[in-house]
């Protein structure tokens, strides 16, 4: 087992040299891990390879020769101030992030650099604001939770979108996924959930999280062109309950996703990811509609593209690359749309994602935006 194999000045992926600073990569052999040290790697950055397992770290390092490695568990706090000494942030990519991410975040405050993480564990999210809020703002420490797919891609959206508006009675966010193919770390986390809300389910309505035991229920949400009109499960409540409250005045927040990906999701036969380029996306491809209702005036803001394990990857790092270069609103605890410019960071993420804004400032009909159909909160006719 190699357990500091120190960079040397080194190469990075595609032959470019790593020279903009060095970023500790937690769950660096992880699903998403990896994507995010090839994301690193591509923008100049000097991963450090840290982890629970040291025989996957020394699996993945054989790939990338001179990064180091370094082993530690997260009940290990010398071996996580070993793992991230000489870092200039970390990234946590390793679920369930309810064992993980407090852990984590105290060895950065320790160690006094940026922290972003990828959880999309709700519970896991509103512990990262409620326990190291103050702390965080004191050490003048950046703390990013749910920087991913699921929390922060949301927040962005609904930030961009609400443009000059200070507030808005709803925010409604779509997922189009036409698949969802779990990793194991989705699956733990998911379990970890589960247990934590004794198997109820939540929502955030009047502006808090709200747990109940309503069963979910279908309804049909009018995407836009060209993917139309969808099935999707109302109140499949995601991370977005939390990073979008906690910097925007919206007191209702509600998720829905495609029926097709929800029943992925529940089986426990659906495979993991299975790799369909040279860069080791899936095929899997997705859709995210929000869409804020104030009063009788919508505005949207809608995102395509492919893997939301693997475009999790350049929205964490294009967040930390704005944090070590200045690119911040604000520091402390925050969601990615309270962070950063949200249009600014959207666009930087161009050959990632396609992003496209409507507005209808005084919409006829509660149940349209911009010609696309917008499920209103009135009480879907199906239930699933």
């Amino acid at each position: 087992m190699n357990e500091n194999r120190e960079n040397s000045g080194t190469v990075a992926s595609h032959g470019t040299v790593a020279s903009h600073g060095t970023v500790a990569v937690y769950g660096a052999y992880g699903h998403t891990g990896r994507f995010v040290v090839a994301e690193l790697l591509e923008r100049g950055y000097t991963p450090v390879l840290v982890g629970r397992d040291a025989a996957k770290l020394d699996d993945l390092a054989a790939r990338y020769p001179g990064l180091a490695v370094r082993p530690a568990r997260a009940d290990d706090a010398a071996a996580l101030d070993r793992a991230l000494a000489g870092a200039d942030a970390v990234v946590n990519t390793a679920g369930p992030f309810a064992d993980t991410a407090a852990p984590v975040i105290e060895a950065a405050l320790r160690a006094g650099i940026p922290y972003v993480d990828v959880a999309a564990e709700i519970e896991a999210n509103r512990d990262t604001f409620d326990r190291f809020a103050d702390r965080a703002r004191a050490a003048g420490t950046p703390v990013v939770p749910a920087m991913a797919f699921y929390g922060g891609l949301g927040d962005l959206l609904a930030t961009a979108a609400m443009g000059d508006w200070t507030e808005a009675d709803e925010a409604h966010i779509a997922y189009g996924l036409d698949s969802w193919h779990p990793t194991s770390g989705t699956r733990a986390a998911g379990e970890v959930s589960h247990r934590r809300r004794g198997g109820r389910r939540v929502r955030f309505t009047g502006g808090a999280l709200a747990y109940h035991d309503d069963e979910p229920r279908n309804r049909t949400w009018s995407f836009p062109d060209p993917t139309g009109d969808r099935e999707v499960v109302g109140e499949f409540t995601m991370a977005d309950v939390v990073t979008i409250p906690s910097h925007l005045d919206i007191p209702e927040v509600r998720d829905y996703m495609a029926v097709e990906a929800a029943r992925d999701l529940s089986s426990p036969d659906t495979p993991a990811p299975v790799a369909a380029d040279e860069d080791g996306r899936s095929a899997q491809s997705f859709v995210v509609d929000v869409v804020l209702v104030s009063g009788s005036r919508r505005r949207r803001a809608t995102a395509h593209g492919r893997d939301i394990y693997a475009v999790s990857a350049p929205l964490a790092v294009e967040a930390v690359h704005r944090i070590l270069t200045g690119r911040t609103r604000t520091t402390g605890v925050a969601s990615a749309g309270e962070l950063f410019d949200a249009r600014d960071f959207l666009a930087a993420l161009s050959t990632h994602l396609t992003v496209e804004f409507t507005a209808e400032e005084d919409a006829a009909s509660p149940g349209s935006v911009s010609g696309g159909g917008h499920p209103p909160l009135a009480p879907p006719a199906s239930q699933a």
